[in-house]
C-alpha cells in the first residue's frame, strides 16, 4: 500500500502544477470540467499502456524487473527536476484554447509521466484496477483544485509543485533499491 501511495502522489503533484498554471488564465466552469476530463481520461489511460508494457517487460526479463523499475523512476524524476519552464508556460498556453484533435496531443504531452509510472507499477505487479481508478481520481479532483487555486497561489509554487514530484520519484527508488539489496519489503 505504501507503494502504491508513494507511486501516485507525485502524479498529483504534476497534474495540480499544470492545472493551477492554466488556473492563472481565468478558465470559465465549461473548460475547467472539460479539461479535468481530459486529464481523467488521459491519465487514467496511460498508466494502463505502461502496465501492459512493464509487466510485459517484467515477465521477460524476470528477476531484474524491480532494477529496471527503480532506474525508470530516477529516469521520470529526473525528467520532473530538469523541467523547461518556458516549454511549460507554452503547454499551458496551447491548453487553454486547444481544441479538437490538439487536445489528443495535449493531453498526451501531459501524460507522458502517467505512461513511464504504468511502466514501472507493471514491473513492480502492483494491482491493476486500484491503481487506475486512483490515478483517474486524483486527476480529476486534483485538476479541478488546481484550476480553482491557480490564480491564487504564485508561480514559483507552481513551478516547484513538478520538481517535488522529482524528487519524492528519486526518493521512491531510492527506497526501493534498499528494500531490494536489505531484503525487506515495503
Amino acid at each position: 500500500m505504501i507503494r502504491f501511495a508513494a507511486l501516485i502522489l507525485p502524479l498529483s503533484l504534476d497534474t495540480f502544477a499544470v492545472a493551477a498554471s492554466l488556473g492563472v488564465a481565468g478558465l470559465t466552469r465549461n473548460e475547467r470540467v472539460r479539461l479535468s476530463v481530459l486529464f481523467t481520461i488521459f491519465e487514467g489511460g496511460m498508466p494502463l499502456i505502461g502496465l501492459l508494457a512493464g509487466a510485459t517487460l517484467g515477465r521477460l526479463v524476470g528477476g531484474v524487473a524491480d532494477y529496471v523499475a527503480i532506474a525508470a523512476l530516477v529516469g521520470v524524476g529526473v525528467y520532473m527536476l530538469r523541467s523547461d519552464d518556458e516549454a511549460e508556460a507554452r503547454r499551458v498556453a496551447l491548453f487553454a484554447r486547444a481544441r479538437g484533435a490538439a487536445l489528443i496531443g495535449l493531453g498526451l504531452s501531459v501524460s507522458l509521466d502517467e505512461l513511464a509510472i504504468g511502466f514501472t507499477i507493471g514491473l513492480l505487479r502492483v494491482p491493476l484496477i486500484p491503481v487506475v481508478a486512483f490515478i483517474a481520481i486524483q486527476a480529476f479532483v486534483v485538476s479541478q483544485l488546481g484550476f480553482a487555486l491557480g490564480g491564487r497561489i504564485g508561480e514559483r509554487w507552481r513551478e516547484n509543485a513538478e520538481r517535488l514530484a522529482g524528487v519524492v520519484l528519486i526518493a521512491l527508488a531510492a527506497l526501493l533499491l534498499a528494500s531490494k539489496l536489505l531484503g525487506l519489503s515495503f
